[in-house]
């Protein structure tokens, strides 16, 4: 196996790889680092253990399609082809070929699956994924009709081929739930992005999506009272009395978050 691993920026400066977390993007990089010629990792719980990362960032490289898991255990690198050009005469082919059979080369470079059901999560996952500070097995929403827009999972997003995230939440219900839970627009959108990624890793489905995004915006962040409307109307008038607000109210804006 070589000891020079290379990689294309056509890859790794997309947005799509550049918003994972750092750990996510660190795990990449090793198990780049440590794969064969054919871009097969054959210990990948043991980097993991050894770099000290967590079975979701694995998750999200999956969910992701930075790599592709097999039964075996074995993990290949999507875009492997893209990243490293091996000549003939140094290229000594990987010990995995069952799995390298299950496997298409498309004409872009890189790895598909042949059967799409061979993919398996090699984390094997034994804790539930967290988000935030709620458990997402522990969240529990109110029922809602199959015909309703909220019982799809495309309502909080979808993605695109080239991994790219769109939010699907409509535009007032992003500005109600801003104000509802103290947060951005853009916080919420990155949330969702996550729970899209929670949901098509773990393949588990819920009955309404937008009451499963309120249960992790609230114990995330909390709700504004309508006391906390109140007195941010009071900074505000402060505001424009004084052309500034007091010392007073700056404190208490900070504390709400404004």
């Amino acid at each position: 196996m070589a000891q020079r691993r290379m990689f294309s920026m056509k890859i790794v400066d997309t947005d799509a790889f550049l918003d994972m977390s750092q750990t996510a993007q660190l795990l990449y990089f090793h198990f780049s680092m440590r794969a064969d010629d054919d871009g097969f990792v054959s210990n990948p719980k043991k980097i993991m253990r050894m770099i000290g990362v967590q079975d979701d960032d694995m998750k999200v490289l999956i969910a992701k399609k930075f790599i592709i898991p097999f039964e075996s255990g074995v993990c290949v690198i999507k875009h492997w082809k893209i990243h490293n050009y091996i000549q003939n005469d140094r290229y000594t082919e990987t010990n995995y070929t069952d799995e390298k059979k299950k496997l298409l080369l498309k004409e872009n470079g890189s790895y598909k699956l042949k059967d799409e059901e061979c993919i398996q999560d090699v984390s094997k996952v034994d804790t539930q994924v967290r988000l935030g500070k709620v458990s997402i097995g522990e969240e529990r929403e109110k029922e809602t009709s199959p015909d309703k827009p909220e019982s799809s999972l495309s309502w909080l997003g979808t993605f695109n081929e080239k991994e790219e995230f769109t939010c699907g939440v409509p535009g007032e219900t992003l500005k109600a739930f801003a104000e509802k839970y103290r947060v951005s627009e853009d916080q919420i959108r990155n949330k969702c992005e996550d729970l899209v990624l929670w949901a098509k890793t773990t393949k588990k489905v819920k009955k309404n999506y937008k009451t499963f995004l309120q249960v992790i915006l609230k114990k995330d962040f909390g709700i504004r009272t309508p006391e906390d409307k109140v007195l941010l109307e009071r900074i505000e008038l402060t505001k424009n009395a004084r052309g500034q607000s007091s010392s007073f109210a700056k404190s208490l804006a900070s504390k709400m978050k404004m």
